[in-house]
């Protein structure tokens, strides 16, 4: 009798197991996360749903926002996060680990992982996927959940590296004193000469004539009162004659979405009939729901902010206007970030002069302001070679182009 009621206990304890998971399965194919909701939002006891946390959403948000710029490392994320009086559910800090895992996770732009595959959910979305995909790019290019803080000597350290060997330009301060008492102190740049691979011969140069050469490249890219009218006037009527072209993209993007709810189909018809195994599935349907949702993103990003580019090449052009203001400046904290903004990480010393190297820039570096910059050096270079108002043409397109992405 023990052993049947054993049994018995056993069965119903099975059962009931099973018509769990085959309630949550059942959830999760309806889009709906069956388990806490992560931070930034909550658990609707009323509806069985996840919402959104109108307070935390917030912070999460600026979070994503000023990771995406590369200058926040996870220290800096988990602190901005215990500033803000964003905690765990039992009140503790937010850990760096912890941190790097929710820039990482995919239910913040309308997805979430379930049983090591990838579904579509119902809940809204936080962040946009250009976002989620940026600061995706960041964590990548650091690689490491640290990194040691920034300790330069000079203004202009972690800008410029060497064309010999690669290695980042460094810069020292040196004091020379004299028997008879006489103080002379020095500030120049160097290379680290870090490369063993590569015997670097470069010799050092002063810093006054290196502030001096990179105020020179800041003026040589500035925008010309003229040219910055032309292209304001070209701004102004492109944008008066840009809204039909609106209608043709939303449709391309709505066939190509289309095409991808049929492979979807057609990729769950083929698993259920045994044609491809469990792994291939699960990674062929993540591959797709992802495109899904970037295009999603891309119809509503062109429905409602498809002529939003004015604004800010307006903007652009007159920050191009004060570059002269910005070279003849003393600051050379502000000229390091000017100088960063537009040219990179291509910046060279060799020979003791300050050049742009030619090449791609690294991914996370490749917004929307640095390939307008990009297209404003590329003009002045054909404008010696070129009818100016040809030149202004190609450099509205690509600019208005970097400014629409």
């Amino acid at each position: 009798m023990l052993s049947m009621a054993f049994g018995q206990s056993k069965y119903y304890v099975d059962s009931l197991a099973e018509n769990t998971k085959r309630g949550l399965r059942q959830k999760v194919r309806l889009g709906h996360y069956p388990s806490l909701a992560p931070v930034g939002y909550m658990n609707d006891v009323r509806t069985k749903t996840i919402v959104v946390d109108k307070r935390r959403s917030k912070v999460i948000k600026a979070m994503f926002e000023g990771y995406a710029q590369g200058d926040m490392r996870l220290q800096d994320v988990a602190d901005f996060l215990a500033t803000h009086h964003v905690t765990t559910r039992t009140g503790q800090r937010i850990s760096k680990s912890r941190a790097s895992f929710i820039l990482a996770n995919p239910f913040y732009v309308g997805l979430f992982k379930y049983g090591g595959e990838i579904y579509e959910g119902k809940h809204e979305p936080i962040i946009s996927k250009k976002l989620f995909d940026q600061v995706q790019g960041v964590l990548k290019q650091r690689g490491k959940t640290d990194r040691k803080p920034k300790n330069h000597p000079l203004p202009l350290c972690g800008l410029i590296s060497c064309t010999t060997c690669g290695m980042m330009i460094t810069g020292e301060h040196k004091i020379k004193r004299q028997k008879n008492g006489n103080e002379h102190q020095y500030w120049y740049y160097r290379c680290t000469k870090k490369n063993k691979a590569i015997k670097c011969t470069e010799s050092c140069i002063s810093a006054s004539k290196l502030e001096h050469q990179l105020s020179d490249m800041i003026k040589s890219v500035s925008l010309p009162t003229e040219w910055a009218k032309e292209l304001n006037q070209i701004a102004k009527a492109e944008h008066a004659n840009s809204a039909h072209s609106v209608g043709a993209c939303v449709r391309e993007s709505e066939d190509k979405l289309t095409t991808i709810s049929q492979r979807l189909d057609r990729l769950l018809n083929g698993y259920l009939d045994q044609v491809i195994d469990e792994l291939d599935y699960r990674q062929q349907k993540a591959k797709l729901l992802l495109q899904k949702k970037s295009l999603q993103a891309e119809i509503t990003s062109t429905q409602r902010t498809h002529n939003d580019w004015l604004e800010p090449l307006q903007e652009w052009i007159k920050d191009a206007q004060n570059f002269d203001k910005i070279a003849s400046d003393g600051d050379l904290f502000r000229k390091k970030v000017t100088a960063k903004e537009i040219f990179g990480s291509n910046l060279r010393l060799g020979g003791r002069q300050l050049t742009v190297a030619t090449g791609d820039r690294p991914e996370y570096e490749a917004g929307p302001r640095s390939l307008a910059w990009a297209a404003l050096r590329a003009a002045h270079a054909s404008s010696l070679e070129e009818p100016l108002g040809s030149v202004l043409v190609q450099l509205f397109n690509e600019a208005r182009t970097a400014f629409m992405k």
